[in-house]
């Protein structure tokens, strides 16, 4: 009986199913609405204006997210007309980076479908597509961070066109430095040499690409970074460095991950021990292993032990006597 019941109700609804549908759909895209305008308002939003030409302009841009986590967000501009479309930006770790290429992001999404986005002012140029390499891991895929980076990489190198937008963060990293290194500097001369450039957002810590000539001399090509406070150059405490999370023109040759060391709760220990190793391979001297009395005992017993086994005789020795004499019962 309950089964019937059941189904003469499904019956009787089906009767109305397109009107129902029709109601849910509008009821969702009025939320979506709704949604949008409520947010836009709390939090000071603005109409973007788009335009049929390649140009992005955005002034004192905002992440939609990151902005409500923080108590004070700092904004910052983006701004590419008909040159300058590939934008190189190298700083510390935990200055900003990728915020920030992700903020640009979410700022042109947020311009296509509609909405006001987080900024003061924004001339968004119609974007066919927005790629992305940005080193996420997916848990189902069967597949290394590295090989996704590269297959999100090749995608945009195939398909992008003068109307898109590519994202790569950190690209070249998932591998040995040389190899990262080639990889990184051929897919920018590639943007760049191509007759229609995207515009792309590179978040890199791989300095080198500045050197040697790795980099094309291109008016395609700008360089940013986000700009350090530290009060005396030659301070080796870590705890002068000040992120002012602002994107400025320039060139960063150093990424203070032990700053971020200690930030992120890293032991003291581990982390004096990395600021010597870092500064005896800067000066291409030899590592000092560390000595302590444990380490020092453990040489002198393997040292012992080897001198013994070289000493043995095979022939006419003992080996149980040999062993109990190398390894005492405790």
């Amino acid at each position: 009986m309950e089964r019937v019941i059941t189904r003469d109700l499904i019956s009787h609804v089906l009767l109305f199913s397109t009107h129902l549908l029709k109601a849910v759909n509008f009821v969702a895209e009025l939320d979506c609405f709704l949604s949008l305008a409520l947010v836009a308002n709390q939090n000071n939003y603005v109409r973007p204006n788009l335009t049929t030409d390649a140009i992005l302009e955005i002034q004192n841009g905002r992440h939609v997210l990151q902005e409500m986590t923080v108590d004070t967000f700092i904004p910052n501009d983006t701004k590419i007309l008909d040159e300058g479309k590939i934008s190189i930006i190298t700083g510390p770790n935990y200055s900003g980076k990728s915020i920030y290429i992700k903020q640009v992001a979410l700022i042109v999404f947020l311009s296509h479908i509609g909405s006001f986005v987080p900024a003061d002012a924004a001339v968004v140029g119609l974007t066919d597509r927005i790629f992305c390499a940005m080193g996420s891991k997916l848990m189902a895929a069967e597949q290394s961070t590295f090989m996704i980076d590269l297959q999100q990489v090749g995608i945009m190198l195939r398909q992008a066109t003068s109307q898109s937008l590519c994202l790569l963060d950190e690209f070249g990293k998932g591998t040995l430095t040389e190899d990262g290194i080639g990889l990184l500097g051929g897919t920018v001369n590639y943007f760049a040499n191509s007759g229609d450039t995207p515009k792309v957002f590179v978040c890199t810590h791989l300095t080198e690409i500045f050197h040697e000539n790795l980099l094309p001399k291109s008016e395609e090509i700008k360089f940013y970074t986000m700009s350090v406070l530290r009060p005396e150059q030659s301070s080796m405490l870590m705890e002068d460095i000040v992120f002012l999370y602002r994107l400025v023109p320039g060139q960063a040759h150093l990424s203070y991950g032990l700053h971020c060391a200690i930030l992120a709760g890293i032991s003291n220990d581990v982390v004096k021990r990395a600021a010597e190793v870092l500064d005896a391979t800067g000066k291409g001297n030899h590592v000092e292993r560390l000595s302590d009395e444990n380490i020092v005992s453990q040489d002198q017993q393997y040292q012992e032990a080897l001198e013994k086994l070289l000493a043995f005789d095979t022939k006419i020795g003992n080996l149980n006597l040999f062993f109990d004499d190398i390894f005492p019962a405790s």
